[in-house]
């Protein structure tokens, strides 16, 4: 099969497409055909060893001190079902699947077991909407719910909201029933009101410490503001909560937590199917959608990993691995190598 490998770290040119073996699959695993897979921030941070402050000695060590242990990236995939293990009971050939592959999805076919992080694909969604929904939307819902632990009527302002992870934390905020108060670029006004903003503040053109406003949650999705910045807005009983974080935000959340006043919450989002499971009927019935910034084939990932890396993108960056109607006779082809 065709997958894009990486064998050390570096700039995008590292990735190159090239011919592996096609995963064989346990009793309780799936065969995956990928359709779609994004390029997300966690890509282009193992790709470059681009792990922020403190974190960077802790990711080389999972990831691989002097060379990568994992060659093929991918955290997410929306694809069919060609090949079931002998225990496999939820899962038949043929079913539509979205999920974590944890890595491994960029690339042709990806294993994944079946009690995994796995759900079947909401029909009235398609492939490329599918893949981009696992990462950053699981991570919105995960920071908002179980870290800063959101509340009907809460005031919850999300910087970086035309982001990866942005845009689904403005929609499920807005689901959870709170007003939201979105900051973003001029160029992206219109789309996070789409998305259900309340507020939107232009960052180009005013400051959102500056406005009178009060927030319970000021949820920061792309290291785009600080807790010094945002204690001015929070409320006495306000959290700070950002994704990205370092040795200063670790600091914080330990210092605020004995001490009065708004504090930081810090935490890693896990990839569990119940949390794909939660989403999956928010995004039939169209209350949570994808927003993407741009689709690159296979045979151009690097590019894709160009425009991640440039921090400039509006929702997700996908990469279309197959053509998403794949005839009975190939498929067949598939389950019978």
């Amino acid at each position: 099969m065709k997958a894009a490998v990486f064998e050390k770290y570096g700039s995008a040119d590292v990735i190159a497409v090239k011919d592996v073996p096609r995963p064989e699959i346990a009793d309780n695993q799936i065969l995956v055909k990928v359709f779609a897979t994004t390029v997300t921030t966690a890509d282009w941070r193992i790709r470059a060893s681009a792990f922020p402050g403190i974190m960077w000695l802790p990711g080389r060590l999972m990831m691989g001190l002097f060379a990568p242990k994992k060659k093929i990236l991918g955290v997410e995939f929306s694809g069919r079902v060609v090949s079931v293990g002998d225990k496999v009971t939820r899962f038949r050939m043929g079913d539509a699947v979205f999920g974590f592959s944890g890595d491994g999805a960029h690339a042709e076919y990806v294993a994944i077991a079946e009690d995994g992080p796995v759900v079947p694909k909401p029909e009235a969604v398609g492939y490329d909407e599918a893949a981009s929904i696992p990462f950053g939307a699981v991570s919105a819902l995960v920071f908002l719910r179980d870290f800063a632990r959101i509340q009907p009527g809460h005031k919850v302002l999300v910087a970086g909201a035309s982001g990866g992870v942005g845009g689904y934390a403005v929609q499920l905020a807005r689901h959870f029933g709170a007003e939201v108060t979105a900051v973003t670029s001029t160029a992206n006004v219109d789309l996070v009101r789409s998305l259900g903003a309340d507020h939107v503040v232009d960052y180009t053109q005013a400051d959102y410490t500056r406005g009178g406003e009060t927030y319970d949650i000021v949820i920061d999705t792309a290291g785009t503001t600080t807790f010094a910045a945002a204690k001015r807005v929070l409320a006495k009983t306000g959290v700070f909560v950002p994704l990205e974080f370092g040795a200063r935000e670790i600091r914080q959340a330990l210092v605020s937590r004995m001490t009065g006043g708004p504090k930081v919450v810090i935490g890693v989002s896990g990839d569990s199917r119940e949390d794909l499971a939660f989403l999956a009927p928010l995004m039939e019935s169209g209350e949570l959608r994808s927003v993407i910034d741009s689709r690159y084939p296979l045979g151009r990932i690097a590019d894709a990993h160009r425009r991640v890396e440039s921090r400039h993108k509006t929702g997700a960056v996908v990469v279309t691995v197959a053509p998403a109607s794949v005839p009975a006779a190939v498929e067949s082809g598939i389950r019978a190598a």
